[in-house]
């Protein structure tokens, strides 16, 4: 089972779109990575912005599914008609591969370390 964890927003400067985000629409910072990430509350899902270290679907915005276990996730959706673009690698924070839907659509697999 996945749910949406976050969405994966590319950014050229994090302080910048943090104070966008926060200023303008009114989110709230959750947990931020230096220069790389940050993690805002989005009202019920994570608004994740990411610098280029740590786009990793690539400089377009991308739904980010949690599960349990990223290897299998990623079996079990390849087997159902999914392109894997990344397969699964350790990250700074959890285990995560990148996907495409069959229609090219790229989404985020995770898992928490």
């Amino acid at each position: 089972m996945s749910k949406l964890g976050n969405v994966l927003i590319p950014v050229d400067d994090l302080d910048k779109a943090i104070a966008f985000y926060c200023d303008a629409l009114g989110l709230t910072v959750k947990f931020r990575d230096g220069d790389r990430f940050a993690a805002l509350d989005g009202g019920g899902v994570t608004v994740a912005l990411a610098t280029a270290g740590e786009q990793v679907a690539g400089a377009v915005t991308a739904p980010s599914y949690k599960v349990g276990d990223t290897a299998r996730a990623v079996r079990e959706l390849s087997e159902a008609g999914a392109e894997v673009v990344l397969g699964p690698e350790t990250g700074p924070h959890e285990t995560r591969a990148v996907l495409r839907d069959p229609s090219g659509n790229v989404f985020v697999l995770y898992s928490p370390l």
